[in-house]
């Protein structure tokens, strides 16, 4: 969820950042790239479809990328259009193991559709004769992989990555994250050092559905789509997608439909009384066209189309970050997010591959968040909650892959706050210092927190709502120190200092409901 704020950049965030020669002893594999923002992305709905249709745009209007012979005309007038920069930014790069299919999934709903062929053929259902899955055809060829037998039908490939060890990089793609939500050149844009302009998508100012920007190197090897999370404002306000990310927020990340009490209106009809919920309804009502999860297959295969040999990535904050996630695990393309809800929820309702058959540290995907962020953490929900004012169903705590976990609220002292959920705070405060390395003889503290953290997210909850109760304000807004001192006479490295990535094992979400089929 974006929350519109001004922005407080340090100095050294600015464009002028270096990256050092390597040292000798650096792996050969490491190596540093630079990008640059070269189309924007987005959806629009045209001539009464039913779905909608995707759209590049080109920092030249005349050399603009559209698919499914969209007329550019429709953008408007040039002054409309997405101005793109030709600041650049460096990341540094590793080698790392993914685990995808030998055969890839022509979409996202693939897996699902495939789930669905699967066991209605286990129980001898003629699919033809069944009116329960109005939203999951069959597929015609694609049958998903047996994750029981990796050797057989998956490969672990090398592949080009971000070295997220390097907080260089872990900004940058922040950065990144950050510029989806705004147009190029206009407010909130950071400037970019070292990649080419960005193609915006879904700019046109009627768009209502998913958008963001592509970044590429200058030899068009390595391109990252970065994803817009939620436009919305404690007021509502948020712009054309503001509706569509909510729908989407209520739908990806609620237990059942975003049904939370009787004041809700459910975002799909799989409520079926007390604490249980249609299974086959949710995973239809997921696979709908208005999804931004399945939209972003005609995203992903237009840009391996656009660019055949390049290795995609992709990044994005929140709602963006989720989706970015999912499009990565049904892929197996290398995903970074930031502050993202829980979205194995939705991974698993799409039947995207998981663990025990899709190890955590081969899946691609990584979150990084922090504490303190009760959208992230999961903890942003109840009826003291900001998000159930503001009528976000945010029930989902667990992430898929490896979480890159800053314990802001041990090591700076901060207080949960729904305003620390903003990239610009993200960037500013945790990203820019160094993160103090773990003591000796106390390794393994990052897994225990990740480990623990849902137990510890409880117990949040329960003390935001006895801060409301008392009317504890400093409880609730207070931030606390900006973070570690430094000691005397140091420096901060540029590179380094970040928290080491993990697995969220033993997570559970929406442990009070029930699932199945209720007719």
């Amino acid at each position: 969820m974006y929350i519109p704020g001004p922005l407080r950049l340090s100095s050294y965030l600015l464009p002028f950042l270096s990256s050092p020669s390597p040292p000798a002893q650096s792996s050969p594999d490491t190596r540093t790239i630079s990008f640059k923002p070269v189309h924007a992305h987005g959806h629009a709905f045209v001539d009464n479809a039913s779905t909608p249709t995707l759209l590049f745009l080109d920092q030249s209007p005349s050399a603009s990328l559209y698919a499914h012979d969209y007329p550019i005309g429709a953008f408007g007038d040039d002054y409309m259009l997405p101005r793109l920069t030709s600041d650049v930014l460096e990341i540094r790069t590793r080698k790392k193991l993914i685990r995808r299919p030998k055969v890839r999934p022509p979409r996202i709903i693939s897996w699902a559709q495939s789930y669905r062929a699967q066991a209605l053929h286990f129980n001898g259902i003629n699919n033809n004769n069944d009116n329960s899955n109005k939203s999951i055809s069959l597929p015609e060829s694609w049958l998903a992989p047996d994750l029981a037998n990796p050797s057989d039908e998956w490969s672990d490939v090398e592949v080009t990555v971000p070295d997220l060890t390097d907080r260089q990089t872990v900004i940058t793609l922040a950065k990144m994250s950050s510029n989806a939500y705004v147009t190029p050149g206009g407010a909130g844009w950071y400037t970019l050092n070292d990649w080419n302009a960005s193609m915006p998508f879904g700019w046109e100012p009627d768009a209502d559905g998913l958008r963001g920007h592509v970044f590429a190197d200058e030899k068009n090897e390595t391109v990252i789509i970065s994803i817009k999370g939620t436009s919305a404002g404690v007021l509502g306000s948020g712009g054309p997608t503001a509706k569509n990310d909510k729908f989407n927020d209520n739908l990806l990340f609620s237990c059942c439909c975003a049904r939370v009490d009787f004041s809700w209106t459910p975002v799909c009809d799989c409520y079926a009384g007390g604490y249980k919920c249609g299974q086959t309804c949710l995973e239809d009502a997921l696979v709908s066209e208005s999804v931004y999860a399945t939209v972003g297959t005609n995203l992903y295969n237009n840009i391996t189309y656009m660019y055949p040999n390049a290795t995609i990535w992709l990044t994005g904050h929140s709602l963006g970050g989720a989706v970015s996630s999912l499009i990565g695990l049904s892929f197996g393309a290398p995903a970074v997010t930031y502050e993202s809800p829980g979205e194995l929820l939705p991974a698993s309702r799409l039947h995207l591959p998981l663990p025990p058959g899709m190890p955590a540290n081969l899946s691609g995907i990584t979150h990084v968040y922090h504490t303190a962020d009760p959208i992230a953490m999961g903890v942003c929900n109840g009826p003291y909650s900001s998000c159930y004012a503001a009528g976000f169903a945010m029930e989902s705590k667990c992430h898929t892959g490896e979480t890159i976990l800053y314990d802001t609220v041990r090591v700076k002292g901060w207080s949960v706050d729904v305003r620390t959920h903003r990239i610009e705070e993200v960037i500013d405060k945790v990203l820019a210092d160094p993160w103090p390395e773990e003591e000796e003889g106390k390794s393994g503290v990052w897994e225990k927190a990740v480990e623990g953290w849902y137990r510890a997210a409880d117990r949040v909850r329960a003390a935001l709502d006895e801060s409301v109760v008392r009317d504890d304000v400093n409880v609730w807004w207070g931030w606390g120190r900006r973070g570690p001192k430094r000691q005397p006479g140091g420096e901060d490295p540029k590179h380094g200092g970040v928290p080491k990535p993990v697995s969220e094992e033993d997570c559970v979400d929406c442990y009070k409901w029930e699932f199945g089929e209720w007719n």
